[in-house]
């Protein structure tokens, strides 16, 4: 059976599904790997190191595939050129992509995404949200330092001693408690908050301050946080302002796969910052965490500057791609028997990131929603 490794087409993609040292893992299984020319070029892996790892390279990739790997969602074009019985294994955001979903079903395509995998112990190798997010978190804070026009941290000379830079992360999920941990590297006084209830002992850990704004916490499901009311998101943005006022660097990270990033810092709060201060919204593509960020671009907002994040894992191809692999190795491995990918649907992490199967929507969310919105144009 063969695994074809796609060519990233979308603008911004730099990533690849799979990197050579992770060849190997894929062939001991029994499968022949096959790569599309040029996959690795914007990660800068070259055509030669797939070879060389015991892979071909081939212009008729996506046309051998009995599994197609990618890291974006197969364009509908991408979809018509696979036989039928053929599996895709991907990042597929199904609110967003519709259209993919049943080019999908309507080639009697399988589909699994990687941001169904269960968020249970036994998928944490599979877990390719966590993986990208750890690559934005260090992005960030990397951009964060990159942007402020001053050190991060203290520095003490004959010429006087300059004070370390003050950042606020609001987030700690995996994003944030790297943004965490990268921020402390570089020396700063890092400050953090987060919904969570478990998240004041982690953001403790990486030796940070946790903010207590004195509200209930709101524990969530997968280790999310759950959405607030009205009324407590407005004391905690007024509690959080005085925070995001004093910080030289803010830094947010609060999203949850499939929704709408939540509001935590109005464009009001963020003009009550410094002269020279810089704000980094890692949610601006799915509507932001500070009002005002817009996903791609720097705007300013009163004295700060606002950097909204934009495929951010993207921005480091190398790193994200190689956890990214690894986690496309695991669930392949997974789903696979002596005699090649036979996905079991009884299994827990297969049956929870299935799309399409056999001709049909087996995700019921997504199922719901395409029937809903086909019955809504018919009538």
């Amino acid at each position: 059976m063969k695994i074809a490794v796609a060519r990233e087409t979308r603008e911004g993609e730099a990533r690849v599904a799979m990197v050579p040292e992770l060849v190997g893992k894929l062939t001991g299984l029994g499968y022949d790997v096959v790569v599309e020319p040029g996959a690795g070029k914007h990660a800068l892996i070259a055509d030669e190191d797939f070879v060389a790892a015991g892979a071909t390279v081939d212009a008729g990739a996506v046309e051998q595939a009995d599994v197609l790997v990618a890291v974006q969602p197969p364009g509908t074009d991408v979809v018509r050129r696979l036989r039928e019985g053929a599996a895709t294994v991907s990042f597929l955001p199904t609110g967003q992509e519709p259209e993919v979903v049943t080019a999908l079903r309507d080639a009697r395509v399988t589909s699994f995404a990687m941001e169904l995998v269960p968020r249970i112990s036994r998928a944490q190798s599979m877990d390719a949200l966590s993986s990208q997010a750890l690559v934005s978190g260090y992005r960030c804070a990397i951009v964060a330092a990159g942007m402020l026009r001053r050190f991060f941290p203290l520095n003490m000379t004959a010429a006087g001693t300059v004070p370390p830079a003050e950042v606020v992360v609001l987030g700690a999920g995996v994003a944030g408690l790297q943004a965490i941990a990268t921020a402390k590297r570089l020396g700063a006084v890092v400050k953090a908050y987060d919904v969570r209830a478990a998240a004041a002992e982690e953001i403790r850990s990486m030796g940070a301050q946790a903010i207590d704004l004195e509200l209930d916490t709101l524990e969530g499901a997968g280790g999310y946080a759950r959405e607030m009311t009205e009324e407590r998101a407005a004391l905690q943005m007024e509690r959080l302002a005085p925070y995001v006022a004093a910080a030289d660097a803010l830094i947010t990270t609060a999203a949850v796969p499939g929704r709408q990033a939540p509001l935590l810092v109005t464009s009001a709060m963020v003009e009550q910052m410094k002269p020279g201060s810089v704000v980094v919204d890692l949610a601006a593509e799915t509507g932001g965490n500070v009002e005002g960020a817009v996903a791609g671009e720097v705007v300013r907002i009163g004295n700060a500057q606002v950097w909204g994040g934009r495929n951010v894992p993207s921005q480091m191809p190398g790193p994200a791609s190689r956890l990214y692999a690894q986690n496309i190795v695991n669930i392949v491995t997974l789903m696979s028997a002596d005699d090649g990918f036979a996905p079991d649907f009884e299994d827990e992490i297969v049956a929870g990131s299935c799309v399409t199967h056999d001709g049909a929507i087996r995700h019921e969310p997504t199922r719901t929603q395409i029937e809903g919105d086909a019955l809504e144009g018919a009538n």
